[in-house]
């Protein structure tokens, strides 16, 4: 990937963990932080409270005609990723007992507005 095509798949993304944002503050779940590493094991892209319940989202954005699937893109090893990254987050924020679950947002800029899916508690 040249580097003007890896800056412009980095704007989408951060153009889509956006949208999620905004979505996610319009229905009563507040940001507690994005783009959260955990050393080389990878990025949670938004983590949000509802209620009580912390929530790490990964945000998949679609910006042109695809039959590919982006739920397809979480695979195991992503899965197996991502909850160790949300392990480092409790870790470094000395936390413990508190509800979490994983979520996956969908961001499909094909539309206008971009239509947003939400799958709560997307795997375990």
């Amino acid at each position: 990937m040249n580097e003007t095509t890896e800056q412009s798949s980095r704007k989408k993304g951060t153009e889509g963990e956006n949208a999620a944002c905004e979505y996610l503050v319009s229905i009563g779940y507040s940001i507690v932080k994005r783009n959260f590493h955990f050393g080389t094991l990878g990025e949670i892209d938004i983590i949000a409270k509802d209620g009580d319940c912390i929530v790490f989202i990964e945000v998949k954005s679609k910006q042109a005609e695809s039959n590919f699937n982006l739920l397809d893109s979480l695979t195991p090893k992503k899965q197996k990723n991502l909850k160790r990254v949300a392990e480092g987050y409790y870790y470094v924020n000395k936390l413990s007992d508190l509800e979490c679950r994983f979520d996956i947002i969908t961001v499909d800029f094909k539309q206008n507005p971009p239509e947003i899916e939400h799958l709560k508690t997307a795997f375990y």
